[in-house]
């Protein structure tokens, strides 16, 4: 069978065929072709389009090609679900889905720019997703610090040198709630990547030292969070539907700001909501 897709990839354009050869068709031919020609050339070479929108085998919602190959074969494997939640993660901008995501993504960002060829990309693909899955099925467990010189190193690290070390948040901290705080206030979309970006900090490391410093959440929880603190908020103050207050929070529609809000809260936003009008209306009378 013939799997075409966009030319030039990265990610998910190597994680996908990889799954292709690997777990559903062990025979397949990838093709990539210039994007404004896939489709042409789909229908010319009796090849299934992958990775692009307006077809089958795409993104959906939040998640990438990868993760609906996974649904559409049915193929339920623990290790692949460790996979896709770092592949999302690396091709989405959304490295708060998986601590690896940062690194995949810093690694083909990085082997794209350094080879041009396309099938040569795959090739090598292929061989860094076998071992990404070989860490996911059996070693996801297992830390670098395995032997007992490691052990003591680290023992000897925590115990002395991190005693000298201060409570005091560090100085990027500051700025990311600043950044957050804007987020929150002009309702604009703010990734790891982003702030990463911003602050000049290594998103593995941002990533890692996060939670300290912010309420022992991930990055993506700490949002959710906040927008979820916010929207309560606009419900006390302000007469706008749930509908506004959720685009206000920067929530892509009600149903997902309906879904974390339960998360989060405990009971619908409408019920929240009708609580809080009761609760005025019981005070003014």
């Amino acid at each position: 069978m013939k799997w075409i897709t966009r030319e030039k990839p990265k990610i998910d354009r190597i994680a996908c065929p990889w799954l292709i050869k690997r777990f559903i068709d062990t025979e397949a031919e990838i093709i990539y072709m210039p994007f404004d020609e896939v489709l042409t050339k789909a229908k010319e070479l009796n090849a299934i389009p992958f990775d692009l929108p307006n077809v089958e085998y795409s993104h959906y919602k939040d998640q990438c090609t990868f993760d609906y190959f996974l649904k559409k074969h049915q193929l339920n494997d623990a290790a692949l679900n460790r996979m896709a939640a770092i592949i999302r993660g690396a091709d989405t901008d959304r490295h708060d889905f998986a601590p690896q995501a940062s690194g995949l993504s810093a690694i083909f960002l990085g082997l794209s720019q350094n080879i041009k060829d396309d099938h040569q990309l795959l090739d090598l693909g292929m061989i860094l997703y076998d071992g990404l899955y070989t860490w996911a099925k059996y070693m996801h467990q297992q830390k670098h610090t395995q032997s007992p010189a490691e052990q003591l190193l680290l023992e000897v690290y925590h115990k002395y040198l991190k005693q000298g070390n201060t409570k005091k948040a560090p100085e990027w901290t500051i700025e990311l709630k600043e950044m957050i705080q804007d987020q929150l206030d002009t309702n604009m979309t703010l990734s790891l990547q982003q702030v990463s970006n911003e602050l000049e900090i290594n998103p593995s490391y941002l990533s890692r030292e996060f939670s300290k410093y912010f309420e022992n959440l991930s990055f993506g929880e700490y949002i959710r969070k906040m927008r979820i603190e916010k929207a309560i908020s606009l419900m006390e103050t302000t007469q706008y539907s749930l509908t506004e207050i959720a685009y206000l929070t920067g929530f892509s529609d009600q149903s997902h700001f309906t879904r974390i809000f339960k998360k989060q809260m405990g009971q619908l936003p409408t019920i929240y909501k009708k609580s809080i009008l009761k609760s005025k209306k019981n005070t003014n009378s």
